[in-house]
């Protein structure tokens, strides 16, 4: 068994049920287990990535409920997210669930080819309302993290995982998988969705032209001179399930794709995220959500200017959009076609929105 390497499964909901876990996985599971300090009663499983070959088990243990993961990233990646994990709980004292050690001091076993660790079962865990309350709730939480991640330095052996330099390649990439989408609809023109996505593809190339633009005559390289460190780190999956409330506040749980990066990444992501929920880009949220942000973690103006180029992009439709070049003859149909529209029609209030608040931060420069 210890030379069983873990891969991604196919999952038969079927037979196998919503969260299953091959037998082997299983099996070595079990093994890490052993070289704890726990009494496990029970294990259930909670979530599964099995495109990745990632796992979550509750376990009951003799010292209360336990989190334990398979983490399905390299393990030299996962070593910078555990890292960081152990940082923020001994370092800055975070709500961030605490990482149990092996009987040998470890923060994790490597098995299987993948790194699995044992923390803190954070309960009981409630959402914020999903109102303009809650938000500002997540977005203050947000601030408060990356203010706390500052400084993190990950451990010897552990990979860099940065996504701070990358913003001008990561818009180029957006803009030319434009004309990929188009090909393929072309391509594959009989199918419902086809026309709808090129009656469209024009308009949401043209907006990420002027969002590439707009970033080579931003401040975006010399914030990026600050260097990773200064920054700190994004979770780059934050959301209602990962930021809920707990004991003393707000946790953020679920690390484990934390990278170096401009944080107004997270918060830009849980904007366009929330209005594609309103179906309507409202002004009143945004400035609620931006200001909560900043009262845990100013903004400066020239980090302002970026948040505007990144909403600008056409984020929502691209990435929602992109599964149509893995599997056209199943993605591009009437559901697609909906979802095209909708995106269309979010789309006509963005820039009315975008351009009221534009100019909010410009009293605040130096």
């Amino acid at each position: 068994m210890e030379n069983q390497v873990i891969v991604p499964w196919e999952v038969d909901e079927l037979t196998h049920g919503e969260f299953y876990v091959p037998d082997y996985i299983n099996d070595i599971g079990l093994e890490v287990l052993k070289q704890y300090n726990l009494k496990v009663n029970s294990m259930q499983v909670v979530t599964t990535k099995p495109d990745k070959g990632g796992a979550i088990w509750k376990l009951e243990t003799n010292s209360g409920p336990k989190s334990f993961k398979l983490l399905h990233r390299r393990p030299t990646r996962s070593m910078f997210s555990l890292g960081a994990q152990r940082y923020l709980v001994d370092e800055k004292n975070a709500r961030v669930p605490a990482i149990i050690t092996t009987k040998s001091g470890e923060d994790y076993v490597q098995a299987g080819g993948k790194l699995w660790f044992v923390a803190e079962w954070i309960e009981p865990l409630t959402p914020v309302t999903k109102d303009l309350e809650g938000a500002k709730q997540l977005c203050y939480a947000l601030g408060e993290f990356h203010r706390l991640t500052q400084g993190y330095l990950p451990p010897a052996g552990a990979e860099i995982a940065s996504r701070l330099y990358k913003w001008p390649k990561s818009y180029k990439k957006i803009v030319t998988k434009m004309d990929w989408f188009r090909t393929t609809a072309k391509a594959y023109s009989s199918m419902p969705a086809s026309q709808d996505l090129l009656n469209v593809v024009d308009l949401f190339e043209e907006q990420g032209k002027r969002s590439v633009e707009a970033l080579n005559q931003s401040q975006y390289p010399e914030l990026t001179k600050l260097g990773n460190t200064s920054w700190g780190l994004v979770h780059q999956d934050y959301g209602w399930s990962n930021g809920q409330m707990g004991p003393n506040g707000m946790w953020i749980i679920d690390l484990d794709g934390v990278a170096y990066d401009l944080p107004i990444r997270d918060l830009r992501k849980l904007i366009t995220g929330t209005m594609a929920d309103l179906y309507r880009w409202d002004v009143t949220w945004m400035r609620e959500m931006i200001q909560a942000y900043h009262e845990a973690h100013p903004i400066s103006p020239e980090l302002y200017d970026i948040l505007m180029i990144d909403m600008s992009l056409p984020n929502e439709f691209y990435k929602n959009v992109k599964e149509v070049l893995y599997e056209p003859e199943i993605f591009l149909n009437e559901t697609t076609s909906q979802l095209i529209r909708t995106i269309v029609d979010t789309d006509q209030s963005k820039w009315p929105a975008l351009k009221e608040i534009q100019n909010d931060w410009s009293n605040k420069k130096s």
